[in-house]
Order: C-alpha cells, then sequence, then structure tokens
C-alpha cells in the first residue's frame, strides 16, 4: 500500500515539473496583474472621493459654520483607530431628475456608518454627513443606517446616531419615506433591548424627528443644531407667527421648553465629549452587566456633612444636588435633563463603582412638588434603568403633587401616574432615602414599600404624613380659634410628622444618621445584585400615556 501511495506522490510530482512556468519576461506584468492594479487605482480614487464627502469645499464650509465633518465626528468619538466602516461605496439608485448622471453619485450615500470602541467597550455609529445632498435620507442611506441597527442588536452594543440632515431626499419621493419607516421600525423594536443614543449636530426636520425622539438619550449642540415637525415658513404661512429656526425647534428652546432633548452642548467637541461619558454609564444590552469602574473611593465612607444639609425649619429649601455629589462615586453625577422639569433631578452616578440611576425631588424647585413635567421626566427614567437593569436610588423631599387649575386641566391625574406605574413596574433593585418630606399620594409614588421598594430608609428629619401639619390642623380643628392652631401643629408634628409611625409598621426599613447613608447604600446594592423579581406575564402593560 505504502509502494502504490509513493509511486501516486512521484507521478504527481513528475506531472507539477511539466507545467509551464509564469512568464518572467522584461515584457511588463501578465494581465490580471494589470487588471488587479487597474482596480486598486479606481479602488483607492472611490475611497479618497468618500474620505471627502460632498467636496473639499462643503468640508470647508462645515467648518466655517462651526462644525466637524461626518468623519471627524466618528473620529472624536471613538477610541483612536477603532472604527470599522462599512458601506463605503455605496451609491443612491435613483434615476429620475438626472441623479443617474456620475457627477451626482457620491460614496457612502450622505452617511458614514460602522462600529468602534469606547473606551474599550463596542458601539454602533452612523453620522450623517450634510455635505453630500443636505445629509437627506435616501433609500440607500436608509439601508446602511438599518443594517448596523441590526448588527448592534445582534452582537448586543448601543447605538449611537450623529444626526445632521435636511430631512427625506425629494428625489427619492416614498422611497425616502420608506426608508424612515424602516428606521422607525428599528428604533421601536430595539427599545429596551440595547441603548439608542442621539446626538443633533445640525438640521432635523419633518419626519425625520422622530427616530431620535424615540431614542433614549437625544443632546443637542446649540446655535448649530435644531429641531421641528414644520419649519418656520410653514408655520409663518399657516399661523402668522414669524419665528426663526432656533425660536422655534433650537437646542435651548428642546432643553427648557419642550423637554424634546436631554442635554445641549456648546459645540460639536463638547456634544461628543459628554457622550462618551454617558455612555460609561450604560450597559451594552439588557442581557449585559452594569458596567463597574475602579474606584478609589471607599463604599464605606462616613459623610458628615449630610448631617449639616436639611434645614431645621421644614419650609425652608436647600440643594437636593449637594446630597447626591457627596453620596456617589467621587462627586461624580451626570444629571440628565438639567434645564426641564428642574423641581425633580434624574441622573447617573457609581456607587463603589457600580453605575445607578438616581432620582431626587428638588426643594429649592417649586417646594420639591411633583407636577406633570416632572412625572413624565421621572417615569421615563425610571423605565428606562428598569430596561438596563440599573438600580435605582431615590432622595425623596416632596411635599405632594403641585395644585391649581392648570395641572389639572393638563391631566396631572393621567400624567402623575406615569411615575407611580414607572416605579411599580420596576423590578431592578430600588432603594429610598426620606430625607424630609413625604406627604400624601407623593409619598407612594416615589418608589415607598408597598411599590416593592427593596430597601427604604429615613433620616430622622424625615416627615411621613398625609398633609402638613398647617393644613391638616385647618381641617382637624376648624372648630378652634386661630390662636389655638400653633400649639395644635405642634401636636400634630411631634405625633404623625416623623418617621416613627411609618417605621413602627414596616413601610421604613431604619432611620439611619444622614452620614451612613452612602455606606448603607453600597452594602444594599452588594446585596440586592443577584435579585431576581418577576412580574406576571403580560404581552405588555398599559402605561397612562
Amino acid at each position: 500500500m505504502a509502494f502504490l501511495f509513493s509511486r501516486r506522490l512521484s507521478s504527481l510530482h513528475r506531472a507539477a515539473r511539466s507545467l509551464p512556468l509564469r512568464s518572467t519576461s522584461r515584457e511588463g506584468p501578465s494581465r490580471p496583474w494589470r487588471l488587479y492594479s487597474a482596480q486598486s487605482a479606481m479602488l483607492e480614487e472611490k475611497r479618497a472621493r468618500a474620505l471627502v464627502g460632498g467636496g473639499q469645499q462643503r468640508v470647508d464650509k462645515q467648518h466655517k459654520n462651526g462644525k466637524l465633518s461626518a468623519r471627524e465626528r466618528v473620529e472624536l468619538l471613538l477610541d483612536e483607530g477603532s472604527f470599522r466602516e462599512y458601506d463605503m461605496f455605496v451609491e443612491h439608485t435613483c434615476t429620475d431628475f438626472g441623479m443617474d448622471d456620475p457627477s451626482k453619485k457620491f460614496p457612502g450615500d450622505g452617511v458614514v456608518t460602522g462600529h468602534g470602541l469606547i473606551n474599550g467597550r463596542l458601539a454602533f455609529v452612523f453620522s450623517q454627513d450634510f455635505t453630500v445632498y443636505g445629509g437627506s435620507l435616501s433609500s440607500m442611506h436608509a439601508r446602511k443606517i438599518c443594517k448596523i441597527m441590526d448588527k448592534a442588536a445582534e452582537v448586543g452594543a448601543p447605538v449611537i446616531g450623529l444626526n445632521d440632515s435636511g430631512g427625506a431626499r425629494i428625489q427619492e419621493g416614498v422611497d425616502s419615506l420608506a426608508g424612515y419607516a424602516d428606521i422607525f421600525l428599528r428604533n421601536v423594536m430595539f427599545s429596551g433591548v440595547i441603548p439608542q443614543l442621539s446626538l443633533i449636530m445640525g438640521p432635523c426636520a419633518g419626519g425625520a424627528v422622530y427616530s431620535p425622539a424615540m431614542t433614549d438619550f437625544t443632546f443637542m449642540v446649540k446655535d448649530t443644531s435644531y429641531m421641528f415637525v414644520t419649519g418656520p415658513k410653514v408655520v409663518e404661512e399657516v399661523t402668522n407667527e414669524v419665528v426663526t429656526d432656533q425660536e422655534l425647534g433650537g437646542a435651548i428652546v428642546h432643553t427648557k421648553k419642550s423637554g424634546v432633548a436631554h442635554k445641549a452642548f456648546e459645540n460639536d467637541v463638547h456634544g461628543l465629549y459628554e457622550m462618551r461619558e454617558l455612555f460609561d454609564f450604560l450597559p451594552l444590552s439588557n442581557k449585559s452587566p452594569v458596567p463597574i469602574r475602579y474606584t478609589e473611593d471607599p463604599k464605606d465612607r462616613i459623610v458628615p456633612g449630610l448631617d449639616y444639609i436639611v434645614p431645621h425649619l421644614s419650609d425652608q429649601p436647600y440643594n437636593i444636588l449637594d446630597v447626591i455629589n457627596l453620596v456617589v462615586d467621587e462627586g461624580n453625577f451626570f444629571e440628565i435633563m438639567p434645564d426641564y422639569a428642574r423641581n425633580i433631578i434624574v441622573g447617573f452616578g457609581r456607587m463603589n463603582g457600580r453605575s445607578v440611576g438616581v432620582v431626587a425631588n428638588q426643594p429649592n424647585q417649586k417646594a420639591g412638588c411633583l407636577d406633570i413635567n416632572s412625572s413624565i421626566k421621572g417615569a421615563r427614567f425610571v423605565r428606562f434603568c428598569d430596561a438596563f437593569g440599573i438600580p435605582l436610588i431615590t432622595f425623596e423631599d416632596v411635599p405632594g403633587f403641585l395644585p391649581g387649575t392648570y395641572e389639572e386641566y393638563n391631566g396631572i391625574i393621567r400624567q402623575g401616574s406615569k411615575l407611580l406605574f414607572a416605579y411599580a413596574e420596576a423590578t431592578v433593585p430600588k432603594i429610598t432615602v426620606i430625607t424630609r418630606k413625604a406627604y400624601g399620594g407623593a409619598y407612594d409614588v416615589m418608589s415607598s414599600k408597598h411599590l416593592r421598594g427593596d430597601i427604604n430608609y429615613a433620616w430622622p428629619t424625615a416627615e411621613i404624613a398625609v398633609m402638613g401639619a398647617k393644613g391638616a390642623v385647618a381641617i382637624l380643628h376648624r372648630d378652634k380659634k386661630p390662636e389655638e392652631h400653633p400649639a395644635l401643629q405642634k401636636e400634630y408634628e411631634d405625633t404623625l410628622c416623623t418617621p416613627f409611625q411609618a417605621a413602627a409598621r414596616g413601610f421604613i426599613d431604619d432611620i439611619i444618621p444622614p452620614h451612613m447613608t452612602r455606606k448603607r447604600i453600597c452594602e444594599d446594592l452588594e446585596l440586592l445584585a443577584t435579585k431576581k423579581q418577576e412580574l406576571p406575564w403580560k404581552k405588555h402593560g398599559n402605561i397612562p400615556l
């Protein structure tokens, strides 16, 4: 057998030696090599065109307007050298209105897509290129975005959109509209599956606005970005109102008045830096663990300063941010929507290196009352944290819901119940600290024990009651003379406006000195790290939208 194998091997060697060798004459390379060389030159030419988008002149105009190019933005957002681009050579397929002319086709078709790393963690990104047809969306442009969204969901990584687009590409008609719908569908399907983040860095108008509106967080750049459904010209024709782009949908409008955007930044560089900061707090997907960062801040750190923040007089305001900054690791708190509904604070911090979501009533704004806007702001944040397994820490100082005809007429009953629904539905670890007031229904809403709060603390300054002493005495002792009311109020405060009655019934797990707050929360988070809580089977709940 070995002999036969040896003879077969020898015959193969002889056959190989008889084959003609590739020509090495000085006549030059053979045809396949010439073809490869030509293709390489064409490849490099197309790549060079893709790298400058709509041309260097238009890129220079971007710079003159205080804006970076689409590629510069990607390079700043991602770790150096980590970007892997997809579909650089994609071109539009439109043939109408002379669009089939080669001079009207640009490699990449107005959007840069791919994936890379942010501080070593995977992220997918698309960056719309305003130098190509104003960043307008074509069917191929949309297909590129959909591809990276699908891939991000498959591997479990966030999607970051850098929006700078004039809207649908008119020449493509319904194909462009279909492209938007394809993106919208993925925004919905992947909501709660992977974090979706938007940074508006230029125009975003018409149907284009609905995609960032459905992402988890939307940032804007001051002066150069704007968002609206209908522009100033249409508004003027329909309502006779004369407004500019910025007055109608600028960053200040959407971060202070409408609540559409979560934060505004000074320029492109600032916005991209802050996007990286936010990214560090977030898990990669709903199946990924909450990120943990090394910290030198001791988990058992005692915080004496907390003992002196809450004033002795219950109607005197203070800044709850002073409490948050002293409790979280290294005082590093990333606030979300700092300029909107300022009577509630939401944002991300870390406790012993672990990312947490923080919700807190702000006593120096509307006395910390819950109103329509603060309820919606808080509810959406709570639901985001619950979707991605981020523990919730609540600092409570709330005298109730804001009274008045405006609130009632605009649906405070329905809007306020959103926050209640969000807390009740959440299954992540929930730790609540009552720093002072916890009155009426607002006490229930703010992650109370009755809504499956895991650990509920009160400081000795806590006042847990149906209402404040003054209002209660006016009802309970309406037959008493006004001069008797101060003594009756003091009696009510000593009897009911304390944490002891709630603690006696197990609604408060412990009354702790303020300086022990950080230590207790860190210990509780370690305890609750393996918490598992299930909801009854359902297709989905029906939150009061």
